[in-house]
């Protein structure tokens, strides 16, 4: 057999010399074998007649130029064939070791087998309308879909442009007209009225000569010129309200003054003391309106503009015993950018009410002027014009709303338009979770004592695999604490709830968890010095193995968040926490609330409450840069109070409207004139502005 191999791998010259078609000129000896690795089976070419040495040739090309270093060297015989070469060949030497190939100057191909190259095509951008994904795997085969990346970087980048091209621009624009200027026109035109007021009571009471009666005419009218020239801005707006087809109590302010004008002209003919006093207080309630709605606006936007991340609250229909229920979510900028600045109920019906006012008004000058001549009419005009709208009218909805963003400024939240505020006012359900009530680090295990004869590394596996299983808030304290021992992790099953604690099977041993109160109602035998407070008692098969010491540190801001929701009827906190260290009394004596008013369902109800997703369509009613308890009570119990405020005052001061309006239209029916003084009408205008104050500051007890 390895003779018949030998035979194979022997080469015969002539017959390798009548393959080239070459006769050879000796005899030459059998070469050496050559290795299998180095043995090449050429396709058989196809050579001209023409032949030439071979060795000639290699000497030649030797003898001209050195090989390059990159070859490869064949050991063959010292003898070599002659045969010819083509002029497009690939010159190369054979020597006793190596065999060495170079390429020539000149390398051509045959012009068949040249392929010119393709024009480079325009790349098209990715996921446009011309682009077409390539697919490298054949048609029919499954490619499986690529895992989404979450880049929270990206969506950090996504967030800071909108929040710079919507509030941080905003607040900027807000930040160039400043508020000192508004501030130093509030000062000025408040020394005004107070100088008028006070002239005019001085008057009232007789402590002015007649002789310095025109003296007096002439600063009242001084006193109307300055009040409009501070607050021109004001009559302005109301001036480009109108011209937009809207009508406002800035509106009704410009028909005021020019009424007061011409009274007051008149007033200088007539020497008649004018009503300047009341106009000049009402132009300061006026610019006052206007300082809170600008600091609030540039209040929203700071913290909007600072935020990292926002948080929504929407509300769920039907969530806990047939009430809404107010959940947190994922909010965008446009929540609020889109909603802050529309008009609210409140603010149309104190529109609705200066047309009314304005137009009553009007009628009760026209009678006067009937009855009384036209003088007289004028008088009437302007008097019922300034009793129709209580000063504090201008200020019943921006102070409430300044002095509640002041605090929600402080937490991070923003309400998300008069829609959210309306909302957010409705009889709901606020759930509390773990993390509400004690955020992550307010829990701690603070020592562990066992009992029996169990191995304590076995105690703490089983009270983690019982506790992992329920999902308690404890679950991570116990998991590290069994991390801590290097402890097996075992599978808790059958898990049971009860009052106070929990069961299952770990290990096929049963287990319970729970208060001490718990464990007494299970028959376990506790031995004398087992009460802990705020502690998880741990047994095995009815033996009591272990105690763990829970601390439980108050936070502030959970404290303020919790007395708050306890404090508005129609508002139920509801208890979705899993912890059945959390009870009624424990949350009473941690935090010092009215527990009566927070609802404690059952285990199952509180795990389906929690799972609970709100969907995604449904309207940000307010938006909070923190994930704290109290940045998303506030928003909810501030925007009741802001409600309660807003409706409230526009119904007092409608109604400290509606009676001015008639007693003036009953005085120019009877004819009472005489008591249509400046001192009279700005006691009545005082009359309405404490209680207007009062229910102002209603949002400030949030």
């Amino acid at each position: 057999m390895d003779d018949n191999k030998k035979q194979d791998q022997e080469f015969d010259l002539d017959e390798i010399l009548k393959e080239f078609g070459t006769e050879p000129d000796a005899q030459l000896e059998e070469p050496e074998e050559v290795e299998a690795e180095a043995v090449l089976q050429p396709e058989e070419p196809q050579i001209p007649q023409d032949t030439v040495r071979l060795d000639t040739l290699l000497q030649e090309a030797a003898a001209e130029e050195a090989l390059p270093q990159d070859t490869v060297e064949f050991s063959l015989p010292e003898d070599t064939a002659e045969f010819s070469l083509p002029e497009d060949t690939v010159a190369f030497s054979l020597s006793d070791d190596t065999v060495q190939f170079s390429l020539p100057d000149e390398f051509s191909l045959p012009e068949e087998a040249y392929t010119p190259p393709m024009p480079e095509e325009d790349p098209v951008e990715p996921f446009s309308e011309e682009w077409e994904p390539e697919y490298e795997q054949p048609i029919g085969e499954y490619v499986p879909p690529q895992p989404i990346i979450f880049r929270p970087k990206s969506r950090l980048q996504e967030l800071k442009s909108k929040l710079i091209a919507g509030p941080e621009k905003r607040y900027y624009e807000l930040a160039e007209q400043g508020l000192g200027k508004l501030q130093v026109a509030i000062l000025v035109n408040l020394l005004v009225a107070v100088v008028a007021i006070g002239a005019t009571f001085l008057y009232g009471l007789n402590y002015i000569p007649e002789d310095r009666t025109r003296l007096m005419i002439f600063l009242q009218f001084l006193a109307l010129l300055l009040s409009a020239t501070i607050g021109s801005y004001q009559l302005m707006e109301g001036v480009g309200d109108l011209i937009k087809r809207r009508f406002s109590l800035n509106t009704l302010l410009v028909f005021t003054f020019l009424a007061c004008l011409v009274d007051g002209i008149l007033c200088l003919q007539q020497k008649r003391i004018p009503c300047c006093g009341a106009f000049s207080l009402n132009m300061t309630m006026s610019l006052w309106g206007a300082y809170h709605i600008r600091n609030t606006e540039m209040g929203q936007m700071d913290t909007m503009r600072k935020a990292t991340r926002l948080n929504s609250l929407v509300q769920v229909p039907d969530f806990y015993e047939g009430r809404a229920g107010i959940l947190r979510g994922e909010g965008q900028v446009e929540d609020f950018m889109d909603n802050y600045s529309q008009s609210t109920e409140p603010e149309k019906t104190l529109s609705v009410y200066a047309i009314v006012a304005l137009f009553v008004s009007m009628g009760i000058g026209v009678t006067a002027g009937v009855l009384h001549g036209m003088e007289q009419g004028l008088q009437a005009f302007a008097a019922a014009l300034l009793v129709a709208v209580p000063a504090t009218t201008y200020i019943t909805l921006s102070r409430p709303m300044a002095i509640l963003e002041r605090r929600l400024h402080r937490l991070g939240t923003v309400l998300c338009g008069w829609q959210g505020v309306k909302a957010l006012s409705k009889d709901a359900a606020f759930p509390l979770s773990d993390q509400d009530l004690f955020p992550l680090g307010h829990t701690k295990v603070n020592g562990v004592k066992f009992y029996g004869t169990r191995d304590p590394d076995e105690v703490v596996a089983y009270a983690a695999a019982l506790m992992g299983a329920d999902g308690d808030g404890t679950a991570p304290l116990f998991a590290q604490l069994l991390d801590s021992r290097n402890g097996y992790h075992y599978e808790a099953e059958q898990l049971q709830h009860y009052p106070g604690g929990i069961g299952g099977l770990v290990n096929d041993e049963p287990v319970l968890m729970g208060t001490l109160t718990f464990m007494q109602d299970m028959g376990v035998d506790m031995p004398e010095g087992t009460r802990v407070n705020q502690a998880v008692y741990a047994a095995i098969d009815g033996q009591l193995c272990g105690v763990f010491a829970i601390t439980y540190t108050k936070n502030k801001t959970v404290t303020m968040g919790l007395t708050t929701l306890c404090a508005y009827r129609g508002l139920t906190p509801v208890l979705t926490t899993g912890d059945f260290m959390l009870t009624e009394s424990f949350l009473r004596g941690k935090f010092g609330v009215n527990t009566r008013r927070i609802a404690f369902p059952a285990r199952t109800v509180r795990s389906d409450l929690a799972a609970v997703e709100p969907a995604q369509d449904l309207p940000a009613l307010a938006l909070t840069t923190g994930e704290d308890l109290a940045s998303a009570a506030y928003a909810v119990t501030g925007a009741r109070a802001l409600k309660l405020a807003s409706n409230t005052g526009v119904a007092v001061h409608l109604l400290g409207g509606i009676l001015g309006l008639l007693m003036m239209l009953v005085l120019v029916i009877v004819g009472a004139e005489y008591l249509l003084t400046p001192m009279n009408l700005l006691l009545y205008e005082l009359i309405w502005v404490l209680p207007g104050l009062l229910i102002t500051e209603w949002t400030r007890s949030v």
